[in-house]
């Protein structure tokens, strides 16, 4: 075997129920084990409690999900089916709150914020006004 995936469960006792694992306890997808481990591993402080794990996952499911709710909403305005960076780049950038958090990212492939400055734009005046209605 690789070593990759999940491991077989082999019921000792007959009657035994299946381990929960700890995200099914507490309700998330992503994986609760896995980031308790990179905190770990992180060297970042001496002890980690396993419910800073547990909040961590909960914070970084909540923020995937709110971009790609928003990402998905930005590619459904363009027609499209599948999401790509200039749809995340758009999501996040027309969220005030989203726009801080990652105010110092690039997102390659992203592009720009259209934008055209007010000074740019064609003066109206009273002939072209006229000439319109």
């Amino acid at each position: 075997m690789s070593g990759r995936g999940k491991k077989q469960a082999v019921a000792s006792k007959s009657g035994a129920a299946p381990k929960k694992t700890k995200s099914a306890k507490a309700g998330l997808t992503f994986s609760v084990g896995r980031v308790y481990r990179l905190l770990k591993r992180g060297n970042y402080t001496d002890r980690i409690s396993p419910g800073a794990a547990i909040y961590l996952t909960a914070v970084l499911e909540y923020l995937s999900a709110e971009i790609l709710e928003l990402a998905g909403n930005a590619a459904r305005e363009n027609k499209k089916a599948r999401i790509v960076p200039r749809h995340i780049q758009l999501a996040v950038r027309n969220d005030d709150e989203l726009n801080k958090v990652f105010s110092r990212v690039i997102i390659a492939q992203g592009g720009v914020m259209p934008n055209i400055l007010s000074q740019l734009l064609p003066k109206k005046t009273v002939g072209n006004a006229a000439s319109q209605e």
